[in-house]
């Protein structure tokens, strides 16, 4: 599967938002957003006018590099939002935030969606007792996610659970830092969700 190699900071200044992609960095003085907070490129600084299109474009490309997707899977998203009961804008956030490598980076094991991601892939987490690798997999209101034997002794993980104490906790999930183990209560209210995130531009965008 096709990845993306190039700078994360990049994403954030392009964006003009901080999309915390680079865990304790994000929360620093080091973070590019603090230092540089227009594009990247030697026009950069230069204004422009916005049209429909691109503003509608620039809030698809927030939300899709926050939880670290490339297009065709956040396309995939969409469609299966759109053939769900309910609002479709919603419906896709509810499906970001139900894949396994967010659950985990939300729950504090991990200090980015990557790194999260990597976590996963290794065999590192286990949901309701069976070890789960997929990334994509989609948790269930009532799953236990727990990280699994070995994998708490790593130090990469504990530095992530101090990081982790400096951001809000969600609702939505309940987590026992001592034991390296959650549960994911519900689907999130939209209200639970990030307040900056329009994704009825996205629903716009792909109706056009």
């Amino acid at each position: 599967m096709s990845r993306y190699f190039g700078s994360k900071c990049r994403m954030c200044r392009r964006e003009s938002t901080k999309l915390f992609l680079k865990g304790e960095k994000c929360f620093s003085d080091k973070c590019a957003i603090e230092k540089r907070n227009y594009a990247p490129g030697m026009h950069g600084q230069r204004r422009r006018k916005i049209s429909d299109y691109g503003l509608h474009l620039r809030e698809k490309q927030k939300i899709k590099r926050s939880y670290g997707l490339l297009e065709l899977q956040f396309r995939n998203y969409f469609m299966k939002a759109e053939r769900m009961k309910g609002v479709t804008g919603e419906n896709l956030l509810i499906l970001l935030e139900r894949r396994l490598d967010n659950v985990v980076y939300r729950m504090g094991f991990s200090a980015s969606r990557s790194e999260a991601r990597q976590v996963v892939t290794h065999k590192q987490i286990v949901v309701n007792d069976r070890v789960v690798n997929l990334p994509s997999y989609l948790v269930r209101p009532g799953d236990k996610i727990e990280v699994r034997g070995k994998a708490k002794a790593h130090l990469r993980i504990k530095g992530a659970m101090e990081t982790s104490r400096k951001s809000q906790s969600v609702p939505w999930m309940e987590v026992d830092a001592a034991a390296l183990s959650g549960r994911f209560l519900s689907y999130p209210d939209r209200s639970d969700l990030p307040a900056e995130y329009n994704e009825n531009l996205i629903v716009e965008l792909y109706s056009k």
